[in-house]
């Protein structure tokens, strides 16, 4: 992502509106009871995907608040809200995951999506998160494993010789643990997530997994992966293979990598990338698209 740029800009396009079914999130309201949370936060709420996605899980009466750092994205996210008639229960305000502007015990359900993995001690947020929760309230937090998602085979990169593949999955791994030890976070912290609430002492821990997956597959019919093609051309075009090339190398060179070593993969990885670019144009290229998300969530306890 451009430093010039807000937070997560590279990923708020369209291709964000499809990350859920309607019927999935209809059914994890159904099992942790949504429908009768009365107050909501949404922690690092962006333009609010998540919030709105949610909307539908939560009562009529229902009132979401949803906090940023991001000046442009509260505002952006206002706007969304009203345009999709929600303005009058749906507010957004600045706030820092780390330090909520929230009394205690003040939410019902207090929630993130994809926010953990940007923060450098997500335990301490999601202890801000309970604290701001009520007694046998929800926390609830979506969070990725996106190494595994490097995993996911395509009609290209199951004819790579293996080591290819294994040098693109180190690569990502080198990176990650190098965003890591810059204190900027962990971009596979999902895995993590459900220790931390257990060893903060929420009760009743569970973990899902969303049912969405991406998938590519000629003629790419449908708006859905029309925007997924889209988002795919912008970051070829921009040489974003996860982040732009400074931010790249600044997380493998910290993650232990050598510059050297960085360049070969970063040319073969492009490569890999432009590859598929052509074979999207020539209507060849396929891939069902498999992304390893949780939904994981606790409850504060009630109290003695």
């Amino acid at each position: 992502m451009a430093t010039d740029q807000p937070h997560s800009a590279d990923y708020f396009g369209e291709a964000r509106d499809y990350w859920w079914n309607s019927d999935f999130i209809e059914l994890m309201g159904r099992r942790l009871d949504l429908g009768a949370a009365g107050r909501v936060l949404d922690v690092g709420a962006g333009i609010g995907h998540w919030g709105r996605a949610l909307a539908p899980a939560l009562s009529a009466s229902a009132r979401l608040v949803g906090v940023d750092r991001e000046d442009t994205w509260v505002a952006e996210a206002t706007r969304r809200a009203e345009r999709a008639g929600l303005a009058e229960r749906f507010t957004y305000q600045r706030g820092d995951a780390t330090a909520l502007p929230f009394a205690s015990e003040t939410f019902d359900v207090v929630t993130c999506q994809t926010v953990l993995i940007h923060v450098p001690d997500p335990a301490h947020v999601l202890g801000e998160m309970l604290r701001v929760c009520k007694p046998g309230g929800l926390v609830l937090a979506v969070e990725p494993n996106n190494l595994a998602n490097v995993a996911v085979q395509s009609s290209l990169s199951a004819q790579l010789p293996s080591h290819a593949l294994v040098d693109t999955w180190r690569f990502h791994l080198v990176c990650q643990r190098g965003k890591q030890a810059l204190g900027l976070g962990f971009n596979s912290v999902g895995d993590l997530v459900p220790g931390m609430l257990a060893a903060l002492g929420a009760q009743d821990v569970r973990v899902y997994i969303g049912d969405r997956a991406s998938p590519l597959f000629p003629p790419y019919a449908g708006r859905e992966q029309a925007a997924e093609v889209a988002q795919f051309m912008d970051f070829v075009k921009r040489e974003v293979w996860a982040w732009d090339h400074e931010e790249t190398l600044r997380y493998f060179l910290a993650g232990g990598g050598a510059e050297a070593e960085f360049t070969t993969l970063w040319d073969g990885i492009g490569a890999q990338e432009r590859a598929v670019a052509d074979a999207i144009r020539a209507g060849t290229y396929a891939t069902a698209g498999g992304c390893l998300s949780y939904l994981v969530s606790g409850r504060k306890p009630a109290g003695p």
